[in-house]
């Protein structure tokens, strides 16, 4: 890490005549924001250390790793730039600034901000970070050396939901690696740095535990010379033990590093995870917290499985037959047409998708068998809107027309009511005024507008797969 004050002396200001002081009033130092001074590059070779070269990435959040409010003061001119080695994933840090001051919030120390980013991947030199270009080359093939070899199980033809990835993955695998290895552990380590900067909300998983697994997206580049193995992404999951005698899977970690991202690596490494968890026949695959975008690649790769599953066509045309008989949205009651309980078990059973993740599914191959589909779709979207309110207002939305009376008693004033529900059906109890409720209204028909432009975009890319 360099960090270096640029020189702004003039050398004819010793000649100037002095001026006298004038008394003012200091600046307040207001900050920076990190993401403002900044640079971050991937590079793969030596050639692109210390220039603009790389690839630039756009970390989720530096704010957070700053004290106080997130900024950082006392300098001006101030800007880092960070090169990572993806051979290596070292990084070393140039800091240079026009000059620092104490503007009454103190001067940021930048190296204990740096080091609870990127840690012991830090180097202190430009020449430490090229040295690892050569004493580090095979980093990762020592690392994949020692794991077990998935790529067999997921590659199918096309696999992704965007194009065909046939060409992409030709020399793409995966490996699997028990991050209780201290090897695999030490690539974790060092990739670290990179989930906190492009993983929102993510917090490192203990290398410690054998129950986490790393699943390694490895390209393979072969010369006359030697194999030299590139890691694209990687993604991780704990194995959790399950009554009496099974295993589930749960993704924690997935990052696809930024130049190979929206290329289907991400879908791939999804059917992978897919094809593990029903060659060993563990319970289910859940998600921790999945964000939208991973959510929407889970849910291409899912459906196309589903769309093979005859059981549970049969259960999807049913649903659309009474589905399709008409005006629920002009019903006192609408259905919410779940799947049968039995097609949710076996799904669980034969794809590892768990219930939760089946019935988002469920609602977009409904969407798909409406035929036409303009001619339901009213019906379809109360269909949804019942679900969306369910989920946010809780199962017990319907319970407008509960009551809670106060009634006189000698034993406690607070604790003296009666609930009963009124017979007419009129919402009582605790009210909102009219611009709460028009907020609410507007908020749940936005969610509701955004879950089937979702739908509309996955059965588009679905149909569009199979056509």
């Amino acid at each position: 890490m360099k960090q270096k004050q640029q020189s702004n002396a003039d050398p004819s200001a010793d000649a100037e005549p002095k001026k006298r002081r004038r008394v003012g009033f200091a600046t307040i130092d207001v900050g920076v924001e990190a993401s403002d001074c900044f640079k971050i590059y991937l590079v793969s070779s030596k050639e692109e250390v210390g220039t603009s070269n790389g690839y630039c990435i756009s970390p989720v959040d530096l704010n957070n790793f700053f004290d106080k409010d997130g900024k950082i003061y006392g300098y001006q001119g101030l800007k880092i730039t960070v090169w990572i080695s993806i051979m290596s994933f070292h990084a070393y840090a140039d800091i240079t600034f026009e000059g620092n001051s104490d503007g009454g919030k103190g001067i940021t120390n930048l190296k204990p901000a740096l080091e609870s980013i990127f840690g012991e991947t830090l180097v202190e030199t430009k020449d430490d970070l090229l040295q690892t270009f050569s004493t580090e080359s095979h980093f990762i093939s020592s690392v994949v050396s020692n794991g077990e070899n998935l790529h067999y199980k997921a590659f199918n033809g096309d696999i992704n939901c965007n194009s065909n990835l046939e060409a992409t993955t030709s020399n793409v695998e995966v490996v699997r690696v028990v991050v209780g290895n201290s090897a695999a552990g030490h690539l974790y380590s060092r990739l670290v740095p990179l989930v906190l900067l492009l993983v929102d909300g993510s917090n490192p998983i203990d290398v410690t535990d054998p129950s986490w697994e790393l699943y390694l997206l490895i390209q393979k580049n072969v010369d006359s010379q030697n194999t030299q193995n590139l890691l694209l992404g990687f993604t991780a999951l704990y194995r959790f033990y399950h009554y009496p005698d099974s295993s589930r899977l749960r993704l924690s970690q997935i990052l696809v590093l930024p130049p190979y991202q929206h290329k289907g690596y991400g879908s791939y490494l999804v059917e992978v995870l897919s094809n593990v968890a029903i060659s060993e026949n563990v319970y289910d695959l859940t998600v921790e917290e999945p964000l939208d975008y991973f959510q929407h690649v889970r849910t291409c790769v899912d459906m196309k499985r589903l769309l093979a599953f005859d059981s549970v066509q049969e259960a999807v045309k049913s649903a659309v037959l009474r589905l399709e008989r008409g005006k629920l949205s002009k019903k006192s009651h609408t259905p919410r047409f779940m799947p049968p309980p039995d097609i949710v078990d076996s799904v669980r059973k034969s794809l590892k998708i768990n219930k939760k993740q089946f019935l988002q599914c469920w609602e977009i191959l409904i969407y798909l068998g409406l035929d036409p589909v303009d001619k339901y779709m009213e019906d379809y979207v109360t269909i949804i809107s019942n679900r969306v309110k369910a989920d946010i207002l809780g199962k017990d939305s319907e319970t407008a027309g509960k009551q809670v009376i106060q009634v006189p008693s000698v034993h406690d004033e607070e604790a003296s009511f009666v609930m009963f529900r009124s017979g007419n059906g009129v919402v009582t109890g605790v009210q909102m005024d009219k611009d709460q409720t028009k907020t609410q209204e507007e908020q749940l028909q936005q969610l509701v507008d955004d879950r089937i432009k979702e739908i509309k975009l996955i059965a588009k890319k679905v149909s569009q797969q199979h056509a």
